[in-house]
């Protein structure tokens, strides 16, 4: 081309000198999003130094800079005597869209490729961090010791001998965290592991996602409880598995029915939450846990162990985790602190045979290279000063002040509707409710007056009218105001 291309340069490019962001780099970077794109066409050439100034409405030496800066990532050349020009060896796309107005303003809406979806986690709602909300068992940050956790935790960063907390190490997590872990696993959980037994992760979640991906391959069978943990069944349907859901009652998952099914057909995994089963918040019995370690031991299935709030227990002495009783090496035992600290605190475990978490340590390099290694370190500080198990005695009385208040509200301003009963521990209460009312709709009607009821604490078909609600979250005020609120929106629904 012999003359400068004609284009709009002032609708292509937009200066916003509001920015902490050089001019001459904001021109140069948008010429370089013009070519790209094809608004400028290899071997176009760009009007001079001058005649952009001007229409840009900025120094001369500006457009130098930024003439300078395309010359220098290849983009451009100057031609002496002739003027600059775009490159002719840079690709261009026969199929490229001419100039429109805004091309060059926004982000493009849609891929220009397909990609595989997933509805699994469609009905999944986010909270609105606004009001009142009830959840599935939380625990309330604001009971944090945060004056003791932010000084161990600023100690680590300014220690120097911290400093190799900053590169890569090992993949299995810290290793002082995973000794101090393992401690007080074995003396809060009766377990009998090492630190090599321990692989440090981000929460439950990730621990079931990496345990789904090593253990479960397209159709294995795994067996779940009837109802069951929404997020854990979604993940193991991401694996390609089948889920077999299995009756739950008073005293836990059915044995008998998981030896039916074992007779049947081969199982790969059983998932339970026996400490306080998800969502209906009871109690496997010692005697099926027993039952369940010796049908894995037999059929050969994994037993995935979920303890997510093994800590908070109000009546006498917790039940120990089957994995404590474990002989054969069936069972992989997951937990965090999320739920005995905070969601934030993103520091979970996975405990296993000593051959499966090295395995597991070289595949959680491919999606979490090493974990937090500073956070790891100040939880292990606390966990080794017993302010974690400080805390936890603490929060325990609290919490159970909180269930007390949270059930006697609900029978005083709900009894006519619901039933339950009392919670031995955890964060959360399961409510059957009236058949005829409708559930969704009285979750509506709590939105309307500020108080979040989410859709997935809703349990509503033709067996069942439940609502699994938090409390752990809420202080005594807040409680009394929910519960008020819920009344509310029942008496709305009717």
């Amino acid at each position: 081309m012999s003359s400068p291309v004609n284009i709009p340069f002032q609708t292509v490019i937009k200066i916003d000198r509001s920015i902490d962001h050089p001019v001459y780099l904001q021109i140069a970077r948008q010429l370089i999003n013009a070519i790209q794109r094809g608004v400028l066409q290899a071997g176009s050439q760009l009007p001079g130094s001058r005649s952009l100034a001007l229409i840009l409405q900025v120094h001369r030496k500006t457009i130098i800079a930024a003439f300078d800066e395309l010359d220098a990532q290849g983009w451009t050349e100057i031609r002496p005597n002739k003027g600059t020009f775009v490159r002719k060896e840079l690709p261009q796309d026969p199929d490229v869209k001419p100039y429109s107005a805004g091309l060059l303003t926004s982000y493009p809406e849609k891929t220009g490729y397909q990609f595989r979806k997933s509805m699994l986690l469609d009905a999944l709602t986010l909270s609105p961090n606004t009001g009142l909300e009830f959840n599935d068992g939380l625990p309330d940050i604001r009971l944090l010791p945060l004056e003791r956790l932010s000084k161990v935790y600023g100690g680590i960063l300014r220690s120097k001998t911290n400093y190799r907390h900053f590169g890569y190490s090992h993949a299995e997590g810290n290793v002082f965290y995973r000794e101090m872990l393992a401690d007080y696993l074995n003396n809060t959980r009766g377990l009998h592991i090492k630190k090599e037994n321990i692989l440090t992760t981000r929460g439950i979640h990730m621990s079931i996602y990496m345990a789904s991906s090593m253990l479960i391959d397209a159709g294995d069978v795994v067996v779940v409880g009837d109802l069951s943990y929404y997020l854990a069944n979604m993940c193991f349907q991401q694996c390609g598995a089948k889920l077999q859901a299995v009756p739950v009652d008073k005293d836990g998952i059915s044995t008998e029915a998981v030896r039916e099914l074992c007779k049947r057909q081969k199982i790969r995994m059983l998932y339970l939450t026996p400490h306080h089963h998800y969502p209906t918040t009871v109690t496997l019995s010692a005697e099926r846990r027993v039952e369940l370690l010796n049908l894995a031991a037999q059929y050969g299935f994994i037993i995935l162990e979920d303890d997510y709030d093994y800590d908070f227990h109000y009546k006498g002495n917790p039940v120990l985790p089957l994995a404590s009783a474990d002989t054969n090496g069936m069972v992989v035992y997951i937990g965090s602190f999320c739920k005995s600290l905070a969601p934030g605190f993103r520091s979970g475990y996975l405990v296993a045979p000593e051959n499966l978490i090295l395995e597991m340590a070289k595949f959680r390099r491919l999606v979490d290279r090493q974990g937090d290694m500073l956070m790891e370190q100040a939880i292990a500080e606390l966990l080794e000063e017993k302010e974690i198990q400080r805390h936890l005695k603490k929060a325990v009385k609290v919490y159970q002040d909180r269930r007390d208040l949270f059930t006697s509200l609900l029978i005083k301003e709900l009894g006519g509707e619901l039933t339950f009963d009392a919670p031995p521990g955890g964060l959360s209460v399961w409510t059957n409710w009236n058949p005829d009312l409708n559930l969704m709709r009285i979750s509506k009607n709590c939105t309307k007056m500020n108080l979040h009821l989410p859709q997935e604490l809703l349990y509503q078909n033709e067996h069942s009218t439940a609502m699994r609600l938090g409390f752990g979250n809420l202080n005594e005020q807040e409680i009394t105001l929910a519960v008020r609120v819920l009344s509310k929106a029942v008496n709305m629904e009717e």
